[in-house]
């Protein structure tokens, strides 16, 4: 018994539309961001309320935010990475790269704290400056081979005083003292000169001297 076969198509034959064809996805626009994507930029601009302008591949120029974790201000010439987290929200991450003659500065908007068992600052140069301040320390120790204090007013409370000098050199227009207690002086040479008047007034005063005692004036009145 005869099979009957049928005859097949020849490939040269077949339908154009039953060959497979390669799919190719949709192109993206090179210029389309990608939110939550990381990428580069130079910095062209600092605005004054924590907006920079930033290059960024071929977007050209556009705004951004400096992240709260960036304590480095960003400057005009800076590598910042930037982080996009919307299609118009971009922020400044870190500051990759500097200039070594660009000045570093630290800024936080609010508060600052700093805890650390033990902070140590190094520098050839430090200046602090602020409206007010406040050192609260159970005890405080400054060593220094000069130590200058210049001030309008100044104050000092406390329970003891103690000072060891070589030597001392006051001056002012005016000086007052008062001791409610013991005011003693003990020298080897005591020397007290007034141009104009002197007086010493007591309820009781006593002058001892071991082997002199002189009083000289051109008048000299007792009584």
């Amino acid at each position: 018994m005869s099979k009957t076969r049928t005859p097949g198509r020849s490939p040269s034959q077949r339908s154009p539309h039953s060959q497979s064809q390669p799919v190719c996805a949709p192109a993206v626009e090179p210029t389309v961001a990608i939110a939550g994507a990381c990428q580069g930029g130079l910095v062209t601009a600092v605005g004054p309320d924590a907006t920079v302008r930033v290059r960024v591949g071929l977007r050209g120029e556009v705004q951004a935010r400096r992240a709260a974790s960036c304590l480095l201000v960003p400057a005009v010439g800076d590598t910042v990475a930037c982080l996009r987290t919307g299609p118009s929200e971009l922020w400044v991450l870190a500051v990759l790269q500097r200039d070594a003659a660009q000045p570093a500065v630290l800024r936080c908007d609010g508060a600052l704290h700093l805890e650390a068992a033990r902070l140590q600052l190094d520098a050839d140069q430090l200046e602090l400056r602020g409206r007010r301040t406040h050192l609260v320390a159970d005890e405080v120790e400054v060593a220094a081979r000069q130590f200058r204090l210049c001030a309008g007013t100044i104050k000092f409370v406390g329970s003891v005083l103690s000072s060891v000098m070589d030597r001392v050199t006051h001056f002012s227009r005016h000086y007052l003292r008062t001791t409610q207690g013991t005011d003693r002086v003990q020298a080897m040479h005591i020397d007290h000169e007034a141009q104009q008047l002197m007086q010493l007034k007591a309820e009781h005063v006593m002058v001892n001297g071991g082997k002199l005692v002189k009083t000289r004036g051109a008048q000299i009145h007792f009584g």
